[in-house]
């Protein structure tokens, strides 16, 4: 049973601060692990929570825990892990250390390879894996905005965590299949550099034809590699993964049809990965893009699109300035 102790967020950006204060409207205690800057903002400003749905909440700080500091863990009852996936290693070093042993530990992150590493760094811990299916953006004073639906998905275990952990308006669900639950949204995800580049809101950007081939080309590359692999992934839409590169392909008039039907988008959404680029902070790319090209490098596989992402973002990185605001046939390798 998850217990009364607070709920700690570690790593307490736009998905974290947007979790971890649902909770915090649904009456429990919530400690969040987070950047000065965050910190600051929501000193100022209060913890405000809004929606494409038109939710709009906002927290006092005194009603929430905040602290850069790791020992904030020291007292919880559950660790939601949303830190970047080239920080899990540090984060699960700071929950050995500092959270009680008996604190469930849950990875809310991108990328399917983190659940090992907080496993491998925190041997018997009851460490669920987890994926969160929307998108949230930092709005800056102390607001986070839920751009995109769906429900997160939290690895099923005997005391049914997902179903404790879900408050009114953030639910969770149980999945006894995971790992194909975390690949299927590795191919969504492989959208998050597409975006980054292209510098466009995701609805604009999946109703023109041209990116939504790209996006279909990346992910028929992901696709061929995890099938090398011998993976089935669970598609995070009613759409099944296979399927999904040809309704890609489709007019724009069916896709945006098929589109209203299967996922809501804020018209201002945008990828985490663009919002990488835009504060400046590393990417991840090599968690995405890059789980493509190594596996291809296992198999033989050519898989062209993704090296040029990658290529590309990692420029993007090292030029500091954002993202570049490029074409479909700029992309293509």
């Amino acid at each position: 049973m998850i217990s009364n102790k607070p709920i700690a967020i570690a790593g307490a950006g736009s998905i974290g601060c947007f979790v971890g204060g649902m909770h915090a409207v649904a009456g429990r205690r919530v400690a969040l692990l987070a950047r000065p800057r965050v910190i600051q903002e929501i000193e100022k400003n209060g913890l405000r929570l809004t929606s494409f749905e038109g939710f709009d909440q906002r927290i006092a700080a005194q009603h929430l825990a905040l602290s850069e500091d790791p020992r904030i863990l020291g007292d919880v009852g559950t660790v939601l892990v949303t830190v970047k996936s080239a920080d899990t290693p540090e984060i699960a070093e700071a929950i050995a250390k500092h959270a009680p042993a008996d604190a469930i530990v849950v990875s809310l992150q991108n990328g399917v390879g983190n659940i090992a590493v907080l496993r491998q760094r925190l041997p018997g811990r009851r460490v669920l894996a987890g994926m969160v299916p929307f998108n949230a953006i930092a709005l800056g004073g102390g607001r986070f905005h839920r751009a995109t639906s769906g429900d997160i998905v939290i690895e099923q275990d005997d005391a049914a965590t997902a179903d404790q952990l879900s408050v009114p308006g953030l639910k969770m669900r149980p999945s006894r299949n995971i790992d194909g639950v975390q690949w299927g949204k590795l191919l969504v995800n492989l959208n998050n550099a597409l975006n980054a580049l292209a510098d466009l809101p995701l609805r604009r950007q999946l109703m023109q034809r041209a990116w939504r081939r790209l996006f279909a080309e990346q992910m028929a590359e992901g696709l061929a590699a995890i099938k090398a692999e011998g993976i089935n992934p669970v598609s995070s839409t009613p759409v099944p993964a296979r399927l999904t590169p040809h309704l890609l392909r489709l007019p724009d008039t069916v896709f945006a049809l098929l589109l209203g039907s299967t996922m809501k988008i804020d018209p201002e959404a945008r990828s985490s990965m663009w919002e990488d680029l835009q504060r400046g902070r590393r990417t991840e790319i090599d968690h995405l893009q890059g789980v493509i090209t190594e596996i291809a490098d296992r198999h033989g596989l050519q898989v062209p699109l993704s090296r040029r992402v990658v290529t590309l973002i990692k420029s993007a990185e090292g030029a500091g300035k954002g993202s570049p605001g490029l074409t479909p046939e700029q992309i293509r390798p």
